[in-house]
């Protein structure tokens, strides 16, 4: 047995002793033993508790791998998060004004991929144990929608109809106005008996939508989402933020930032969560790389009341970003990129020079890079809020205002 005492948290939550050597599900301060498996302790048992150890509020924790941080308090992964992003910004030399947190209360999330499998006496379907292929099942989640719990037997029943008995479906649940939208990979290939025993479950279950590996099987209602007081029916499997509280904060300080501009430039726009209220005030052009996404976002504002011009087109901003030539008459920007961040739609912004850009990120490393080439270039960081929508993970979400110094 090794005995090591935790120094701090990792990226990923795990308790991280001098060697280094992981030890998850601990809190700095802690004097832990285990069996060092490589270099992270197996069987960890705490011997001085943190003062910041809690009661995991799910009876689930001990197996499931859904959560990472329940046995920690909450004022504890708050100052934790915050801190991670201070930490990535320090590394490049930036110091920044912080908002209040924004953190998604329990049994929010409207969104979630499950895994389900059939076993020999029928199926079954949850979460993935920690490290591993086997599923533990979680009827008492303390982080899902009770809308969104209604996923379970779906995907149970998924599994039974187009599951093998050697490979998971992997099933994308997310709530609607009009009752769940799932959408199911790594199943079976479709055939005739397949496609009928999928749009008998979305009856049985009244589902608003049913998808199965790319293709939509049945839609019995429109899976519509509202993007404050717009309506949006986003594609099978779309981003969607994962908590409406969520969402929200980002979007007050996304609108609060850019409530001057007149003519907003949205990038990476996804099905419009940005675009469509920034609408409401600006004339909007939306960039995205999923056409399935622009098309959801050019029929909401199509089928929407009191809004200005907005457009909507398909661009990979990797390959492509709008250079800053196409980037001249606007007087702000939204970007919203994936975890690699946006190196080279930013180097476009600098060399336009707009005056005020949010930028929203859920990585704080590849913002943290992004921040240093827009404050070498002019632009001062007005504020950053962490938006803790993924409530007891590791995941770090953020939201932040860049204005040109004069």
């Amino acid at each position: 047995m090794q005995k090591v005492t935790i120094d701090r948290l990792g990226h990923q939550g795990d308790g991280i002793a001098e060697g280094p050597i992981y030890a998850p599900r601990t809190l700095p301060g802690e004097v832990v033993s285990g069996a060092l498996d490589g270099n992270t302790l197996r069987d960890v048992r705490i011997h001085a508790p943190s003062p910041a150890r809690v009661t995991p509020p799910c009876r689930h924790f001990s197996t499931c791998g859904g959560c990472q941080l329940q046995h920690a308090s909450d004022d504890f992964v708050a100052d934790w998060k915050e801190q991670v992003v201070r930490t990535a910004l320090a590394a490049q030399g930036i110091e920044a004004p912080f908002r209040p947190m924004a953190i998604s209360p329990p049994n929010s999330r409207r969104r979630a991929t499950l895994a389900a499998r059939r076993t020999k006496k029928g199926a079954m379907a949850g979460f993935h144990r920690r490290g591993s292929d086997q599923i533990v099942e979680i009827p008492d989640c303390q982080l899902l929608h009770p809308d969104l719990m209604a996923a379970l037997p779906v995907a149970e029943d998924a599994a039974r109809c187009g599951a093998s008995r050697k490979h998971a479906l992997a099933v994308s649940a997310t709530t609607s106005r009009n009752g769940l939208d799932i959408a199911v990979s790594d199943g079976k290939e479709l055939d005739g008996p397949l496609r009928q025993e999928l749009a008998q479950l979305a009856q049985r279950h009244d589902l608003a939508r049913i998808a199965w590996n790319g293709e939509t099987i049945a839609t019995r209602l429109a899976p519509e989402q509202d993007f404050d007081g717009v309506t949006v029916v986003p594609p099978p499997g779309a981003f969607l933020q994962a908590t409406a509280e969520g969402e929200a904060a980002l979007r007050a300080d996304v609108t609060a930032a850019l409530a001057t501009a007149r003519r907003v430039v949205d990038l990476f726009a996804g099905c419009g969560t940005f675009a469509l209220p920034l609408a409401r005030g600006a004339r909007v052009d939306a960039a995205e790389g999923a056409p399935g996404m622009v098309a959801a976002l050019d029929h909401a504002w199509r089928h929407a009341t009191g809004l200005k011009s907005l457009t909507a087109g398909t661009r990979d901003l990797f390959r492509r970003p709008l250079m800053a030539e196409e980037l001249a008459g606007y007087d702000g920007a939204v970007i919203d990129p994936p975890r690699a961040g946006a190196s080279a739609q930013v180097a476009e912004l600098v060399r336009a020079g707009l005056p005020v850009i949010a930028y929203v990120s859920c990585h704080p490393a590849s913002f943290a890079r992004d921040a240093r080439d827009l404050l070498v270039a002019g632009y001062h960081l007005a504020g950053v809020r962490v938006v803790d929508q993924f409530r007891w993970s590791a995941h770090v979400e953020l939201v932040a205002e860049f204005r040109r110094d004069a």
